[in-house]
């Protein structure tokens, strides 16, 4: 193996984002939308009342206005219709019959009951090669030693990554977030671990606890890269700063659809690795409708999995809003680019002007460290209209004396009118009163 050459897939990762992949897109979708109005019922019913039949799909833009959008709701309804029985909802919606599932995860079901991922032996190994690909951008070689620390317990950032990630050639330790700060602290020491895969959170909080725990500061350990996802973190400036001047590490962002950032030194975006085993388009949160992919485009990601069986999405919502961009990233490497700027679910209105909790993330973590950085958004009323002021409990700094806190305050509140057009009544809390999690961090408080 030419440990060397530039991508995992020297064949296809050339020509993400060409006229050449869009044909290969074309007839995987063709394939996809036959096999499943053939084979499920479920599927043939779903296209039918979309009055789509599979020789109608004669281009991608075909797929992109006939195929409606399946969101959370068409996922909780199908539930509902089943009775509430998880298994037989499953499936319904696979491509395959139930015998072929080999592992099953799901997501966390933060607003509602789980979904499950099933997936089969051909799931796991094109899942497996997009995240070679990914870590092989990342520098991970051969031989690489990855802690993974996201949660192992259903979610699939757990034992199926502890799965993909072999397959690149890296030894995986599973420690796991549940095994919490302490274990995965003296595994990334014992195991001399070049790479730390877990929550932008988790990542912060080891800072703090490095020195208590194992005696040392979090940089003395030797991690060369940061893999970080599961929420907002590695794509802020002011976080991404902090954690490769602590841990002396290159921050890797990875989330939202099937990308990972890239080496250059200022945050270009996540690197789309997956053209053809996903076809991913931008369609408007509100009315559906297709978005082209152009610079600067914003909306909501729609997914396919062009070989899905068990992981099987068509036009699927995960709830991300994400920018794109499509001119050459300077550092080379193929791919047209996202930003996930917030989550459908999270977003809010406030006097008009639309507010993503990771973006007031970023303001308040530019103050650190008059600030720790952990804030909370406090909702009086359900999402998203937000009567005026919206509400923030705020850590002030461990060395901020309580009275700079009203100038400190001043100075906040003005940068967030400046960068996202409202402000907020701050309610200061000493540091370390909210508390942290090894999982992903709920940046809004329901007081309703």
């Amino acid at each position: 193996m030419d440990t060397n050459r530039t991508y995992w897939n020297e064949e296809l990762e050339p020509i993400l984002n060409t006229d050449k992949m869009s044909q290969i897109q074309l007839a995987k979708v063709q394939s996809l939308i036959k096999r499943l109005y053939e084979a499920k019922p479920y599927w043939r019913q779903r296209f039918d009342s979309a009055g789509v039949v599979p020789s109608d799909i004669r281009s991608l833009a075909d797929f992109g206005t006939r195929i409606p959008v399946m969101e959370k709701a068409d996922r909780r309804q199908l539930l509902v219709d089943c009775d509430m029985d998880m298994m037989k909802a499953m499936e319904m919606t696979i491509g395959v019959p139930m015998d072929e599932i080999r592992l099953v995860s799901a997501t966390s079901g933060t607003s509602g009951e789980p979904t499950p991922l099933p997936q089969t032996h051909h799931d796991i190994a094109w899942l497996s090669e997009l995240y070679a690909r990914m870590l092989w951008r990342m520098g991970i070689r051969p031989g690489s030693r990855i802690v993974h620390a996201f949660g192992l317990s259903m979610f699939q950032a757990g034992v199926p990554f502890v799965t993909y990630f072999q397959r690149v050639g890296a030894s995986v330790f599973p420690v796991g977030a549940e095994s919490g700060a302490d274990r995965v602290l003296r595994f990334l020491k014992l195991a001399k671990a070049d790479t730390l895969a877990c929550t932008p959170s988790l990542a912060e909080h080891l800072i703090d606890r490095a020195p208590t725990l194992i005696g040392q500061e979090i940089g003395g350990l030797g991690v060369k890269r940061l893999l970080l996802a599961g929420e907002p973190g590695a794509g802020i400036p002011e976080v991404r700063a902090k954690l490769e001047t602590s841990y002396g590490a290159r921050v890797f962002d990875h989330g939202g659809s099937w990308g990972v950032s890239c080496e250059w030194p200022e945050y270009q975006g996540m690197h789309y690795v997956s053209d053809d085993k996903m076809l991913f388009e931008l369609v408007d949160p509100t009315t559906k409708e297709s978005i082209p992919l152009e610079q600067g485009a914003r909306g909501m990601p729609v997914h396919t999995t062009l070989e899905g069986e068990g992981f099987l999405f068509v036009r699927e919502s995960l709830g991300d809003i994400a920018e794109v961009s499509t001119e050459p990233c300077p550092c080379g490497r193929s791919g047209f680019r996202y930003r996930i700027v917030g989550r459908v679910d999270d977003m809010l209105k406030v006097k008009g002007a639309i507010v993503y909790p990771a973006a007031i993330d970023g303001v308040i973590t530019s103050f650190a460290p008059r600030v720790t950085g952990e804030f909370r958004i406090v909702l009086d009323e359900p999402p998203p209209r937000v009567v005026p002021p919206l509400k923030l409990k705020i850590e002030y700094g461990i060395a901020t004396q309580v009275e700079d806190l009203e100038t400190l305050g001043v100075e906040i509140e003005e940068a967030l009118h400046a960068q996202l057009k409202f402000r907020p009544r701050i309610i200061w809390l000493p540091p370390h009163t909210l508390e942290r999690s090894t999982y992903k961090t709920q940046m809004i408080d329901h007081a309703y």
